[in-house]
C-alpha cells in the first residue's frame, strides 16, 4: 500500500512539475505555432497593401538580400498600421520607398589616404 500511495504522490508531483515548467516539447510547438502566426499576418498585411507585380519584387528582393526586404516590410506594416498609405503600392511605389529604406540604411565609409612623405635622403643621392 505504501508503493501505491508513493507512486501517486511522484505522478502528482510531476504532473505539478511539468504544469509549472512547462513541456519542453509543447513550448517549442508553441513558439512554432506562434511564428507561423505572426509570418501569416505579415503576408496578409502585405498582400492587401501591395499589388501582384511590387509582391513580386519584393519576393526577389528577399532572394537575395533577405535583411533589407525584412526592413522594407516592417517598414510597410508600419506605415499600413498608422493608416498612411492610400491604397495598394505600385512597382514604381515600392521603389521609391526602397530607395528611401537603402539610403536610411546605408553606412558611410571614409577612407584617408595619406601622402608618403618624400624623404630629403633621396635628394641628397641624386648631386
Amino acid at each position: 500500500m505504501a508503493d501505491d500511495e508513493l507512486e501517486a504522490i511522484r505522478r502528482q508531483r510531476m504532473a505539478e512539475l511539468q504544469a509549472k515548467h512547462g513541456d519542453p516539447s509543447k513550448n517549442q510547438q508553441q513558439g512554432d505555432e506562434a511564428k507561423q502566426r505572426e509570418t501569416d499576418m505579415r503576408n496578409s498585411i502585405l498582400s492587401q497593401v501591395l499589388d501582384q507585380s511590387a509582391r513580386a519584387r519584393l519576393n526577389n528582393l528577399a532572394l537575395v538580400k533577405p535583411e533589407k526586404a525584412n526592413a522594407v516590410e516592417n517598414y510597410l506594416i508600419q506605415m499600413a498600421r498608422c493608416g498612411s498609405l492610400g491604397g495598394k503600392i505600385s512597382d514604381s511605389g515600392l521603389i521609391e520607398i526602397l530607395e528611401k529604406v537603402i539610403q536610411q540604411t546605408e553606412k558611410t565609409t571614409v577612407k584617408f589616404n595619406r601622402r608618403k612623405v618624400m624623404d630629403s635622403d633621396e635628394d641628397d643621392d641624386d648631386n
